[in-house]
């Protein structure tokens, strides 16, 4: 197997957590690097920490993903006078590559917030606050049968999957003719006369977003000069996709026992509650790191509490005034479960793709926020 380049892992995280769905205010994605050098080490951790990059320096990896990005907002100069600008240039001279995968993975399907949901045992699990919809399209080629499995494999990169299935198309035997022209190179016949070919009609379903790259795939890989193919909008009902989740539990809990249960799962050393702690709940929203904004999409929806982090004095008097109840386990808490997830789905991804590389979660990070107990 070969080392994986770093837009080899630009593609595979694509495809599962597209960076289109990130949110417009968000700045995800690869922020530093060359996407052609080789990745056959790579670390993952939720910070771009001073000490998160040295480690993998230190580990010689050469691809750093990051849940956060080290670069949010424009800079206008990169210096060793400021910190952002001192660790882009010790990554750069180490020949690190920076990736975020942030908003798109909070929002994309099997991303954070399912994560989230999962962890705390939540049943019938869906977007609490809906942002898009992911649109399908029937993609149909005809190829010739020798040529079949080839292209296939090439086109199922870019397929959907449907729910836990993925690699699924459907192919048809039939016969192709064409007459080449003047100026024509046939892969099959010659210009002038007419050519029937034994050919399969191919189909898949493509994320709508992914079909430019699917027809360029297309045409690297079939063996006609003007490979025949088409595409058709669906009526299907798209998946929802959206910011946070919401479901319930197997059964109803006081928000206290809820909320030590939340400590436990997430491996919180406290969790802050607002509400009555004998209140029975039941449906419940979450969002991960700073999910207090989604407060009256929970309320809407018939949420008995919101888990979510970096709660504040006034979401939490507007929650009183909702009767919604909060459980704030931390934006470290709620978020640091992404490292162990993306290690091991990349782990997969690039065993399943015929990649050879090491992936890495980093062990330097801690919660910034500690407890002290007050003096008797």
């Amino acid at each position: 197997m070969n080392a994986p380049k770093v837009s080899d892992i630009i593609g595979i995280i694509n495809k599962k957590f597209p960076f289109a769905l990130a949110e417009q205010w968000d700045n995800t994605g690869f922020q530093l690097g060359d996407a052609a050098a080789p990745a056959d080490s790579i670390m993952v951790a939720l910070d771009p920490l001073p000490s998160v990059i040295e480690q993998a320096l230190a580990n010689q990896c050469r691809l750093l993903i990051t849940h956060h990005p080290l670069i949010f907002s424009p800079l206008r100069q990169i210096t060793t006078a400021t910190a952002i600008g001192r660790l882009l240039l010790r990554a750069a001279t180490g020949g690190l590559a920076l990736l975020s995968m942030h908003t798109n993975y909070d929002i994309a399907r099997d991303g954070l917030n399912d994560l989230l949901a999962a962890r705390i045992g939540l049943q019938d699990i869906r977007p609490l606050k809906i942002t898009g919809h992911d649109e399908l399209v029937k993609f149909v080629v005809f190829v010739p049968t020798d040529h079949l499995e080839a292209v296939r494999e090439a086109l199922f990169e870019h397929a959907a999957s449907l729910g836990n299935y993925r690699n699924c198309s459907f192919a048809a035997s039939g016969t192709g003719t064409f007459l080449p022209l003047a100026g024509a190179q046939p892969a099959f016949g010659s210009v002038g006369a007419l050519e029937a070919v034994a050919e399969h009609r191919l189909e898949l379903l493509v994320h709508k977003d992914r079909l430019p790259r699917l027809i360029r795939t297309l045409r690297s890989v079939h063996p006609y000069e003007e490979p025949a193919f088409d595409s058709y909008p669906l009526l299907n009902n798209a998946p929802v996709v959206g910011l946070g989740r919401i479901g319930t539990l197997a059964e109803p809990q006081h928000l206290e026992a809820l909320a030590q249960q939340v400590a436990r799962d997430l491996g919180c050393p406290t969790v802050r509650t607002v509400g009555d702690p004998s209140r029975p709940v039941r449906t419940v929203a979450v969002c991960g790191g700073s999910g207090a904004s989604l407060l009256r999409e929970a309320a809407r929806a018939g949420a008995d509490v919101l888990i979510t982090g970096d709660v504040k004095y006034h979401d939490a008097r507007e929650a009183q005034t909702l009767g919604v109840a909060l459980l704030d386990a931390g934006h470290f808490g709620t978020e640091r479960l992404m490292v162990a997830a993306v290690t091991s789905f990349l782990e997969d991804s690039l065993a399943r793709n015929g990649f050879a590389a090491v992936v890495t979660a980093a062990n330097t990070e801690t919660d910034p926020f500690t407890t002290v107990q007050a003096s008797p």
